[in-house]
Parts: structure tokens; C-alpha cells; sequence
């Protein structure tokens, strides 16, 4: 019956209150133990602080270099570019739209993998030059855009 449903036991559970009294059990200090770095407020260590010992992450050898400068293209090849009807107009936007690119890192650049029969208006970020060659040998065009 409905008026009998009521939460297992044990999946329903009090608040701590902290600091009210020494019958609550969790009284003065709060259950945090007497003084030290871990009864402070903000206190313990840094995440990854292993006592003084040097860090894991430091007893790691570094190697490579990071670009801070890098652009990152999102790739699409032109064979994807089938699913369109002749003569439209490819954007970016309309490319998420229809689930071709999911994230667009610096952009979007069209690589030249696969063939294309359609006439297309294409305006992306870059182009690979076989790719320029493929959209403008079907009829249509690759504008590059910023």
C-alpha cells in the first residue's frame, strides 16, 4: 500500500552536526581530534603531498615539449561531404549540425580522403591543397575563412 512505502533501512542518513555539545558526541572538536594540521581550517596537505618525499609526479622523467602556440585543426575528410545535396552551402555550423564534426578545436580543415561528385560551396578554416583540388574539379568551391 502506498501509505506504507517508507526508505529502506539504512539509505536515509542524519547530518553531523558538528560543535553542539559534548552529548551529541561530536562536541568540541568536532570530531577532528585535538589540535594538528588536520583540525585547522583549510587543513592537510596538498593533493599528491607524500610527506616531504619527493612527489611522483616530479620523480618522473620530463620529456617532450608542449607548444603553447599550437593551432589544432578538426579534421574532415571530402568523401563525408557526400551526405550534402548538390549545390549547398558547407559551413561549420551546418557540419555539427549533421554530427560530421563534434568539437572544433582552432577550426575545421577539409583533408583530401576519398572522392567528391557534388557541387559544393565549401567555407572552412583550411584546406589541404588535394582537397581544394577535389571540391573545385566537381564544380564547386573552397573559400577559407577566419
Amino acid at each position: 500500500m502506498l501509505n506504507q512505502l517508507h526508505p529502506t533501512c539504512g539509505s536515509k542518513h542524519y547530518k553531523k552536526r558538528l560543535g553542539r555539545g559534548v552529548g551529541s558526541g561530536l562536541g568540541k572538536t568536532s570530531g577532528k581530534g585535538s589540535n594538528g594540521q588536520l583540525a585547522r581550517s583549510g587543513g592537510g596537505p596538498r593533493p599528491g603531498f607524500e610527506g616531504g618525499q619527493i612527489p611522483f609526479f616530479q620523480r618522473l622523467p620530463k620529456r617532450g615539449f608542449n607548444n603553447i602556440n599550437r593551432v589544432e585543426y578538426t579534421p574532415v575528410n571530402v568523401e563525408s561531404l557526400e551526405i550534402f545535396e548538390n549545390d549547398s552551402l558547407i559551413t561549420v555550423e551546418r557540419l555539427i549540425e549533421v554530427g560530421l564534426v563534434k568539437k572544433v578545436n582552432d577550426g575545421v580543415k577539409i583533408l583530401g580522403g576519398g572522392e567528391l561528385t557534388k557541387k559544393l560551396t565549401v567555407k572552412a578554416q583550411k584546406f589541404s591543397q588535394k582537397a581544394k583540388e577535389l571540391i573545385e574539379k566537381a564544380g564547386g568551391s573552397a573559400v577559407e575563412v577566419n
